[in-house]
């Protein structure tokens, strides 16, 4: 199968190591001019969205379609804003999908897991993913159509208490992180966590959070807001 994968150059590494090397694989910008005839050429297509949003994007070529118009499973990362979200901004302008629409968690490190993440746009498209995850060669769990999905939203909580703790002085973020991994034995500490994620993404998943839920778990801490805005990981 060719995997043709959208604004996904930061987790490429993930990408190959999840779905192996029995795939073809591209790598290009939303804005790229060789997609549509890229697309064209392929009988085995599924496209993957590693941007959230990208699959909804022009061309720069006048008279093209977003590219949630292709007719092929896209796979979208919806771990900052839900597929009914998406579709409802664009769909006035564009009308429904012609390809077959699925949310997937596309943050770093959250990928490369035994199990893909999904969620559904419409029910009636169940047959479908597990026509495309087993021809992926993917086990898949699928989820609620909701902001954060479920990976997302519980890693990027954690990392936001960790940052409360920190702010008011309980513990260091070496200490915080240290104390996650011996004693809860996690992959990393939330700060090492947010940094291989990407702090600014992390931030965007609980801003999303925040504004679907009005819950006070996903109130962003300052510090966190802060290391975002500046565009800088944590110090650890």
């Amino acid at each position: 199968m060719h995997i043709l994968v959208i604004d996904g150059g930061h987790v490429e590494a993930e990408f190959r190591e999840k779905f192996g090397a029995g795939h073809e694989y591209s790598f290009h910008s939303c804005d790229s001019d060789s997609l549509a005839e890229l697309v064209a050429k392929q009988k085995q297509l599924v496209i993957l969205a590693a941007a959230a949003g990208a699959a909804f994007c022009y061309s720069h070529l006048p008279g093209t379609r977003p590219y949630y118009k292709f007719k092929c499973p896209i796979f979208i990362d919806c771990a900052a804003r839900s597929l009914s979200e998406m579709l409802s901004a664009h769909e006035p302008d564009c009308g429904p999908p012609d390809g077959t629409l699925f949310g997937f968690c596309g943050l770093p490190t959250l990928l490369n897991r035994s199990l893909l993440e999904v969620s559904l746009y419409h029910e009636a498209d169940r047959e479908k993913l597990a026509d495309t995850c087993a021809a992926l060669g993917t086990d898949y769990r699928v989820v609620e159509d909701r902001v954060g999905l479920v990976t997302p939203r519980v890693v990027c909580m954690i990392i936001n208490e960790a940052c409360y703790t920190v702010q008011e002085g309980a513990a260091t973020m070496q200490d915080v992180d240290l104390a996650m991994r011996l004693g809860t034995n996690y992959p990393r500490g939330p700060f090492a966590w947010a940094n291989a994620i990407g702090v600014a993404r992390v931030y965007a998943v609980l801003e999303a959070l925040w504004d679907d839920t009005h819950d006070e778990r996903y109130k962003i801490c300052p510090l966190l807001k802060r290391q975002a805005l500046r565009g800088e990981p944590f110090a650890v």
